[in-house]
């Protein structure tokens, strides 16, 4: 099998989700034995949504996540880059607002956000580290961040077995439910390429959040991460200056014509 094309383009990416939408929410649970049920249930609870707080669901897809985010009272804005995904979400859940967005480019002012979460969807972004940092930017202070993402299983013989399933397993049932295939062998490529636990935890404190942890699902082959954005004015104003001299300085070209020989 030719390895998947892990150059997560924003438009190729949109494309191969567009292409799953339909069957998206009945493969991942077949695939995941039931298991997805459990880590939606695992997220929400790690949201702690509450009536009247505004919820940022990225990579939402269809929107079962949001849904489940939405029976607590918060208002959730459900956001994915795929059109397909979205349009999908729209029809199964007409009370949820769906924006078609790109996770790196947010498109909303700073500090609007109670909580803003991610399913799934990190490892599928460019760049996910600036990802982060848009989290960052849109959710208020002492904002919630909770991150869902497949991990690695700290047990040899359980990551063993983990890796077995994904090369010889996810893709014979992929081909059997999915419309598209192709997708889940990006999707075990993805998931091998990505870093473990405590990586993903230094690039979420990177990007300026405090009082961050992780606990493993189903062994770890999915890991929950929790950050929050700082309260304190004085720390938050830390993190900006600390963000502003590790920025690159762009380089300056001369606008001056050129001297005549």
């Amino acid at each position: 099998m030719a390895r998947a094309d892990l150059t997560k383009r924003p438009d190729d990416v949109a494309s191969m989700f567009d292409g799953v939408a339909k069957r998206y929410d009945r493969t991942n649970t077949l695939l995941s034995g039931g298991n997805d049920i459990l880590w939606r249930v695992a997220t929400v609870r790690a949201v702690a949504p509450v009536a009247g707080e505004r919820i940022l669901d990225i990579a939402a897809g269809t929107g079962s996540s949001s849904a489940a985010l939405a029976r607590s009272g918060a208002r959730v804005v459900a956001v994915d880059l795929s059109p397909g995904m979205i349009a999908e979400g729209r029809k199964r859940h007409k009370k949820i607002e769906f924006i078609e967005a790109d996770a790196l480019s947010l498109p909303f002012g700073d500090d609007e956000f109670d909580a803003v979460t991610i399913s799934f969807g990190l490892r599928n972004i460019t760049d996910p580290k600036a990802a982060l940092a848009e989290m960052y930017r849109v959710l208020k202070p002492g904002g919630r961040l909770v991150i869902c993402e497949f991990s690695r299983p700290p047990v040899a013989i359980l990551r063993a077995s983990y890796n077995a399933y994904l090369k010889y397993v996810l893709p014979a049932v992929a081909g059997r439910a999915s419309s598209n295939p192709e997708a889940y062998d990006y999707l075990a490529e993805s998931i091998k390429a990505w870093p473990d636990q405590g990586e993903l935890s230094q690039w979420i404190r990177g990007a300026g959040f405090v009082r961050v942890a992780y606990r493993n699902l189903t062994g770890g082959v999915v890991a929950l991460h929790r950050g929050r954005k700082p309260a304190d004015a004085t720390v938050l104003a830390s993190v900006a200056r600390r963000k502003t001299a590790t920025r690159p300085i762009p380089t300056l070209r001369s606008t001056t014509a050129p001297e005549k020989q």
